[in-house]
Parts: structure tokens; C-alpha cells; sequence
């Protein structure tokens, strides 16, 4: 008598919670080219050589930006940002200077990729994630030449489980989260734009999965985005219980309708993550109580020139009056590294994610925060709107100071962000200065943990799990409670259902994630109590790695 090999087991860093059975689908393949072997443009048709490859960069960008102009929230943003990158003129001009010596667009087009894509990774820190963007286009511009169909993922015709080794932006922003039912890839961490825009579709997603790429298009998969596992092959009736168990979880949690609290009467704020005013509107079809987290400088990513103050208080104001009387809070341009803004005069730098961000760049440009906060206190005159505002990347006392000077001097309320370990450990002093704290999970990880947090190979570190991280936010959030003041988390971690529920218990006031996690955030915390996860802190704080943080959170909370 046979019987049949076990299923295979696979592991990654979990990503969304949710539990899906489907079969495999694997995105296109760009088209593969002989480089080497296509011909010399003669000198007398290398002009119009230039002229098709810039029709080609054209047309790709075109339809990224017709994508994006109905897209909404994180993906919109994702996919203007590529199209804008497809018009590089850096780039651009790079491909331009080999056609005029002779290469045909093909393959001046895959050079000058090759060139920056080095040179970002040369760069290290959130820069890197740039050269999955760049070699996409490079893609797509090369479809374009060839005529051939754009690559990317194609559209299923039934419910499938996308996988791949890394996403494009610009493919994981147009997924239709009815047919793509679960994402899984090899590359990526938990703060991957995959990651945040798995998370705004609600779909489930775990990153960072070894062997993956030996799993086939068409074989049967189970993802799991909580416990970060894929299961190929497995019985068939397992899997429709393990999803039927999934979906009565999710059930209950769409039926939540707030306001956050425990299962014994402690209020924690449950808020949204906004980039705009459509984000906003969206948010407000949820349960959330208000805005932890606007993320301002994602509103100007293709601006050649500053706004206006006054056209940043229309900005601002289409997100106020998403949530009338409610509590606001508006981080004020956190650009530089990933995010630069043209008119912020970025300077080059080796490490980026290391230099000139967040209210540094406002050190060599004091207007940039001066008509920001204008901006922002007109827009709060023009609602009869009472919005918090913070700082990110602030290090030092003395900068909270002198920031929480400039905001009150325009009426604000000023907090400032808990990025960097260096202002985890002075919490208290900082809080000397300011009326609030809003942990930013995502840097903090990587900072404490000298860990890019866009790699796949050290996405383990940068997990927001990490006893060594979550030390510094239950030492943030004792030193808000010594001086009576709202700590507050607006990094990804907020969106781990779980894990909000551990940050509850280190005296967290409130949680700040994508709208699409408000519900399931909600929901977990009212079935809990206070000592539970007072419990559940302290475990966690006991162990030595993110998989023994898991599992002793989940024993106290999950039984």
C-alpha cells in the first residue's frame, strides 16, 4: 500500500492575516532579447532610433499614469510615482547618449537601467527599492519596442494566489483583490510597498518565503498570512476547513463598528493611515476615530515646485473635513531617502536612509516647515478643525524643542515621531518639549536593528516582532504614561491585530494602520482584556526572537 508524500511546508515573514486556497499564478516574463546580437544603428538613422525609444518611455508612462488616475490611496500613489520615474531624465538621457553611438534602443534601454539600477544599489538603504521599479520599466519599455504585450500579471480567470519573486510596484498596485486572493513572494520585507498595498487591499500576503520559486503555476497552494506559511499540495479538505475557519474569523470582524476598545472598558484609539483627500474619504467608511498618520509629503511626490501655502491648505483640508471634530494628525514632509521631492533640494548622498530626511531637511530650508505649518494651521482655521502635527526623524530634545516652538507659534498641537533609538531611550526628555509621541514602527526597526528594512535576506531583523524593538516601544510608551501624555503607534505594526494588542498592554493610547486593517485591529482588542495583554507584553519582552514573540503573545491571547 502507497501512500501519498506530505505536503510541502513552506515559511516566510507573514504579512496579512487570512487563510486561501487556490491555484498558483506567476507573473509574465519579460521579453528575452539576444543583446548582444541585435545590429549597430547606422549614424544616419540614429535619430530616429531616438525617437522610437522615447515614444516607447512615452507610452509606458502614459499608462502608469492613466492607471493611477483610477486608482485610489497607497496604489495611486505607487503607480504615479513609477510613471514619473519612467520620465527620468536622468535615466532617459542615459539611454539616449548609447543611441547615439550606435546601440538600438533595446539595449541601450537595458544598459541604462543596469547603470542606475547599480548605482541605487551602490546607495544602499530604502534607494534599493528603486531598482525593482527601474527594471520593471526597463520591461516595459522593452515591450514597447518589440511590440509585444506588456509584461506583468496577467488576470486570472478564477481566484488564484499570486507568486512571484519580487512585485512591481506598478503590478501589486492594479491587482483586483477579487481574483488575486493571496500574494506570496521570495523577495520583500513586512514594509515592501507589496507589503503596505497587500495590506490596503486586505488580502492575505507573506513575504520573504524560501523555496518559492520551486512552486509551479497551477499547483494548489494554502497561504496563511498569520502564521507566515504556504502549504503546496495539501489535502484538499484540510484546506476548505482551514478557510471556512479563516472566513467565520473574518465575519466577525467585519461586524465591529467601534469605537476601540478591551473587552473590560480600556479605550484605545483605532485611526487610519492617509496619504490624501481620497484616502481619507475611504477612511471614513470604516470604523476608524480619525487620522494617526498623514503621510503630507506623498501629496507632492510629482511636484517640480513647491505648493503654495494656500493650495497646501486645500491639501490638508480635504482630509480634515473627512473627519469633522475628529482627531487629525499631520506629519509634516517626511521626504528624502525612498521619497525625495524635487523642490526640496535633496543632497546626494552615500546612505540616504542615514542622512538628509524628515525634519532634517528643513535644518538647511527652515521656509519648507514654516509654510507647511502655514498651510496646515490655515487649514485648520478654514475646517474650524483642532489637527495634531508632528515631526519625523527627530533625534535629539533640543529638536523637539525647537520644532514644538514653530508649530505653537502657528496655534498647533506638536508631537513629533519616535523613529530613531536615540529618541526611544530619551522619551521622557523629549516629552519635556512636546504634548505627544507616535512611534513610527517601520524605521524604528530598522534603525535598532542596522537592517534595510526593503531586504528580503534581512526581513527576519526588520520584523516589527523583534523583542529588541518592541523594548524600545514599551520604554517610549512608560515614559508617555510617567508624564500623562498619548503615546501612539502609526508604523505597520499597528495593523498586526496581534501585536496590537501587545502594544495595548506597554500602555500604547493609540493605533494608527491602513484603513483596511481597522476592523480586524478592533475586533481582536475587544475580545481581550487589559491584563491579558498586560500578559501578553510582558512574554513577549521575555524571549529572545520574533518567533518566540509570536507564539508567547499568542498563547496568552489565543489560548
Amino acid at each position: 500500500m502507497t501512500t501519498s508524500a506530505p505536503p510541502v511546508s513552506l515559511s516566510g515573514v507573514p504579512v496579512v492575516g487570512g487563510v486561501r486556497y487556490a491555484p498558483v499564478i506567476r507573473p509574465g516574463r519579460a521579453p528575452a532579447l539576444d543583446l548582444a546580437g541585435l545590429p549597430e544603428v547606422p549614424e544616419d538613422a540614429r535619430a530616429a532610433e531616438a525617437v522610437r525609444f522615447d515614444a516607447a518611455a512615452a507610452a509606458v508612462a502614459d499608462r502608469l499614469r492613466d492607471r493611477a488616475a483610477h486608482a485610489t490611496g497607497v496604489a495611486a500613489e505607487v503607480l504615479a510615482a513609477t510613471a514619473q520615474l519612467a520620465q527620468d531624465k536622468a535615466w532617459l538621457a542615459a539611454a539616449r547618449k548609447r543611441i547615439a553611438v550606435g546601440d538600438p534602443a533595446e539595449r541601450a534601454t537595458h544598459q541604462a537601467v543596469a547603470q542606475f539600477a547599480d548605482l541605487f544599489t551602490k546607495m544602499g538603504g530604502l534607494m534599493a527599492e528603486r531598482v525593482t521599479d527601474l527594471q520593471d520599466i526597463r520591461d516595459r519599455v522593452t515591450a514597447e519596442l518589440r511590440g509585444l504585450p506588456e509584461p506583468g500579471v496577467p488576470v486570472p480567470s478564477t481566484p488564484s494566489i499570486l507568486c512571484a519573486e519580487d512585485l512591481a510596484p506598478a503590478d501589486t498596485a492594479g491587482l483586483d483583490p477579487a481574483l488575486v486572493v493571496g500574494l506570496a513572494t521570495t523577495l520583500g520585507g513586512p514594509t515592501s510597498h507589496t507589503a503596505i498595498i497587500a495590506r490596503q487591499l486586505g488580502i492575505p500576503c507573506v513575504v520573504a518565503i524560501a523555496g518559492l520559486d520551486d512552486i509551479a503555476a497551477g499547483a494548489l497552494v494554502l497561504i496563511d498570512g498569520t502564521r507566515g506559511t504556504l502549504l503546496v499540495d495539501p489535502d484538499p479538505a484540510q484546506a476548505a476547513a482551514e478557510v471556512a475557519r479563516a472566513d467565520e474569523a473574518a465575519a466577525a470582524t467585519a461586524g465591529w463598528s467601534g469605537p476601540g476598545v478591551t473587552a473590560d472598558g480600556r479605550r484605545v484609539e483605532v485611526l487610519a493611515n492617509v496619504q490624501d483627500g481620497a484616502a481619507a474619504r475611504l477612511a471614513a467608511e470604516t470604523p476608524a476615530e480619525g487620522v494617526g498618520l498623514f503621510r503630507t509629503e506623498l501629496c507632492f511626490l510629482n511636484r517640480e515646485t513647491e505648493p503654495s501655502v494656500q493650495e497646501q491648505a486645500q491639501i490638508y483640508g480635504e482630509v480634515l473635513a473627512a473627519f469633522p471634530g475628529r482627531k487629525v494628525v499631520i506629519r509634516t514632509l517626511d521626504a528624502g531617502s525612498d521619497k525625495p521631492l524635487k523642490f526640496a533640494g535633496h543632497p546626494d548622498e552615500a546612505n540616504p536612509a542615514l542622512g538628509v530626511r524628515g525634519i532634517r531637511i528643513a535644518f538647511g530650508n527652515p521656509g519648507l516647515l514654516e509654510r507647511q505649518l502655514a498651510g496646515i494651521a490655515q487649514a485648520a482655521r478654514d475646517t474650524g478643525s483642532a489637527p495634531w502635527v508632528m515631526a519625523p526623524m527627530i533625534a535629539t530634545p533640543a529638536e523637539a524643542r525647537d520644532f514644538a516652538e514653530q508649530a505653537r507659534a502657528h496655534g498647533l498641537k506638536p508631537g513629533v515621531m519616535i523613529e530613531i533609538p536615540a529618541a526611544a531611550l530619551l522619551a521622557g526628555r523629549v516629552l519635556e518639549h512636546v504634548d505627544f509621541l507616535s512611534i513610527g514602527t517601520n524605521d524604528l526597526a530598522q534603525y535598532t536593528m542596522a537592517a534595510d528594512r526593503m531586504s528580503a535576506e534581512l526581513a527576519a531583523l526588520t520584523d516589527p516582532w523583534q523583542p529588541g524593538v518592541l523594548t524600545l516601544v514599551a520604554a517610549t510608551a512608560a515614559a508617555g504614561a510617567a508624564a500623562g501624555k498619548p503615546v501612539g503607534v502609526c508604523g505597520e505594526a499597528a495593523a498586526d491585530p496581534l501585536l496590537a494588542c501587545v502594544l495595548t498592554g506597554m500602555g500604547v493610547t493609540s493605533l494608527s494602520c491602513a484603513s483596511a486593517a481597522v476592523r480586524a485591529v478592533g475586533a481582536r482588542l475587544s475580545t481581550v482584556t487589559l491584563a491579558q495583554c498586560r500578559e501578553a507584553a510582558d512574554a513577549v519582552l521575555g524571549v529572545a526572537s520574533a518567533t518566540e514573540a509570536r507564539e508567547a503573545a499568542s498563547a496568552v491571547l489565543l489560548g
